[in-house]
């Protein structure tokens, strides 16, 4: 039976089957050829031109199973990079994406057998962030492109330049503070005691005022002729008016009040900084608060041992010791006895050690004392409950 001739309802009908996909047991990957039913497919394996790539295929079978590999997985991944970027994405949607075109490479003639094989193939080398949840396989494009290191190498630069300012700063105020305090200590020392006036009823009040008579040049020198042009009131009140600065006794309430504003303007621009919608943390204590595991884990404390992403992590119980990769939503931080070393996750000072000094129930809230780096030693009131978690004792 011949072909169809060009035009008739036939001929459009089979460029219509041929457009589209057909059923991939009756493709031929070393001939590329698509056959439309189970005869067909027969009579191709029968054919010469087919026994032929068979015998090439025989020769070297490595390599045409590596060179198809290896087109299958650039086409996925160049698929994932394009359309979907550095976002968290089913891996099957990618690949519904990528076999909806005709002359994309199958499966079945790669070195995996299936999908999630090939996820996990690429997790392990390092060219996804692979993580397997309810709802399959989901991965994240990594991009090492030129590009994309050089704007994450001026992203670090920046945050590194900051840290240092914020480093520079802290120094300066916790200088500012000592010299504050040298000051007072110092006017303390040398101030006049002062005694309460006592009086008996019975004696009448007597005050014995000495005044020193004042060196007045006026009298051996004269007026200048500015000073006599101008009304007694004014001299009085421009030339014998004491500065209303020397009135404010040194180390008073303004000092004090403009370096605590600076000290707060610097808390809260740290804490913008470094306040996050993530707050895990390796090798800190907390507490599952799903009930989607049974109630054999409900309420249990455990340790986060390692961090799949900024919002996951896989934690170990404490008393049973099974191990399970967990959304941060699942969990709560843990508050420790007084006197126990603590994390901050969140805040201002996030990834500070510290110590629990006091806790107060009607806010919610703790007293924390900073242990390491430039700010040790420091005390920092109403942090919240979960901005902080008890520290692992290993």
């Amino acid at each position: 039976m011949g072909r169809a001739e060009a035009g008739t309802p036939k001929y459009l009908a089979n460029k219509m089957k041929a457009k589209g996909l057909q059923k991939l047991r009756w493709y031929c990957q070393m001939c590329e050829k698509q056959c439309r039913d189970e005869n067909g497919f027969k009579c191709h394996t029968m054919s010469e031109s087919h026994q032929r790539q068979l015998l090439l295929f025989a020769d070297s079978p490595g390599k045409f199973l590596h060179n198809f590999s290896k087109e299958f997985s650039d086409g996925y991944l160049e698929l994932l990079r394009r359309r979907f970027g550095t976002k968290r994405t089913n891996a099957n949607k990618i690949y519904q994406e990528y076999i909806a075109h005709k002359e994309h490479i199958h499966m079945n003639a790669t070195r995996w057998l299936t999908l999630s094989d090939y996820v996990k193939w690429l997790g392990r080398t390092g060219q996804v962030v692979a993580d397997e949840t309810e709802k399959g396989w989901f991965v994240s494009y990594i991009d090492r492109s030129p590009e994309a290191m050089e704007r994450q190498a001026k992203a670090e630069r920046k945050e590194k330049m900051e840290k240092d300012d914020e480093e520079r700063m802290t120094d300066f105020i916790e200088k500012q503070i000592k010299k504050a305090k040298s000051k007072d200590d110092g006017d303390d020392s040398g101030q006049e005691k002062y005694t309460e006036l006592v009086r008996e009823e019975a004696e009448p009040l007597k005050l014995d005022i000495r005044l020193e008579k004042k060196f007045q040049p006026e009298s051996i020198l004269g007026k200048s002729a500015l000073l006599a042009k101008r009304p007694n009131s004014e001299i009085d009140e421009k030339v014998f008016k004491k500065p209303r600065s020397m009135l404010v006794e040194k180390g008073g309430s303004h000092s004090k009040s403009a370096l605590d504003e600076i000290i707060q303007q610097e808390e809260a621009k740290k804490e913008r900084a470094n306040r996050k919608d993530y707050w895990l943390h390796k090798n800190i204590v907390v507490k599952f608060i799903s009930k989607s595991m049974g109630d054999k884990f409900f309420k249990q404390k455990a340790v986060v041992q390692e961090l799949v992403d900024k919002y996951q992590a896989k934690i170990k119980f404490l008393d049973t010791g099974e191990k399970l990769k967990v959304d941060q939503a699942h969990l709560e931080t843990v508050i420790p006895a007084m006197g126990k070393t603590v994390l901050v996750v969140n805040g201002a000072y996030r990834g500070s050690e510290a110590l629990l000094k006091k806790l107060d129930e009607r806010k919610f809230s703790v007293s924390i004392e900073i242990l390491h780096g430039p700010l040790k030693g420091r005390i920092v009131d109403n942090v919240q409950y979960e901005d902080i978690s008890k520290l692992y004792d290993t």
